[in-house]
């Protein structure tokens, strides 16, 4: 696969945007107005994190609320630990948590583990070796890509835990995983709570109702009408615009990956 090359900034751009994250104020227009400049230019690698951080004002979030996520992993080790399962060792964790889920009846009634526990843990494990499996980070069985996977399965876990509400869905770890390449492990938590939290983000975007990937489908619709008129009638008659396929359509489109690369 090839990615697009975008242009460097120069070092005259990058110092200016480090001084402008150095005195970063979300509700500040000016400020608001240059990132925009710099976000059309292309964010470097090397701080992409930072603002991210800034954007998604993560610490604020952190510190207003009650939520320990070293506290909720500390919590999950329990279960983690009488099922025999380490998030460092996704495979035999999947094959552990398998064998268990047939035989959901605990063997002791003093396990901290419970059968939506089970389901919850697999269902992450066998997510992880689908998200990026070509990044370094989480390919293979590189010491690296380990820790890259244990890292993803603690930040899913977590979120799963702190909003139990919409607990875990296929497509998260695909968000988390991105987090991950640029953020630490529980910046990258608190990044991906604001992402599915926050009205302008992507709120609902998870949940059973499906409400907002049917909103977004009706708004690819239109789009699509105005800009390729004969794809869009291709599309309907292969069927591809209704309900059902068209949020499958959504969620790939979502999963793309060009984007970030500048962003």
């Amino acid at each position: 696969m090839e990615y697009i090359s975008y242009p460097q900034l120069s070092s005259v751009r990058v110092k200016e945007l480090c001084e402008l994250l150095s005195y970063w104020n979300g509700a500040s227009f000016l400020c608001k107005s240059q990132i925009e400049r710099f976000i059309r230019m292309g964010i470097p690698p090397s701080l992409r994190g930072r603002v991210w951080k800034c954007l998604l004002t993560i610490d604020s979030l952190r510190d207003t609320s009650d939520f320990n996520y070293q506290k909720c992993l500390l919590e999950v080790r329990g279960p983690l630990v009488d099922l025999g399962v380490s998030e460092y060792g996704i495979l035999s964790a999947i094959t552990t948590l398998s064998e268990t889920q047939n035989d959901l009846l605990p063997r002791c009634p003093e396990l901290r583990y419970s059968a939506d526990d089970i389901t919850l843990f697999r269902q992450i494990a066998l997510d992880l070796q689908r998200s990026f499996p070509t990044h370094r980070s989480l390919m293979g069985d590189s010491p690296e890509a380990i820790e890259g996977q244990a890292k993803l399965f603690r930040v899913l876990i977590a979120y799963a835990k702190y909003n139990s509400q919409v607990g875990y869905s296929q497509g998260m770890s695909y968000i988390a995983a991105v987090l991950l390449m640029q953020l630490g492990e529980e910046e990258a938590f608190w990044a991906m709570t604001a992402l599915l939290e926050k009205p302008k983000y992507l709120p609902q975007l998870f949940d059973l109702s499906l409400t907002k990937i049917q909103h977004q489908v009706k708004v690819f619709d239109q789009f699509l009408k105005h800009r390729k008129p004969k794809l869009s009638q291709h599309m309907l008659e292969l069927s591809l615009l209704d309900a059902t396929k068209a949020t499958d359509f959504v969620d790939i489109v979502e999963k793309g990956v060009d984007p970030i690369y500048r962003f």
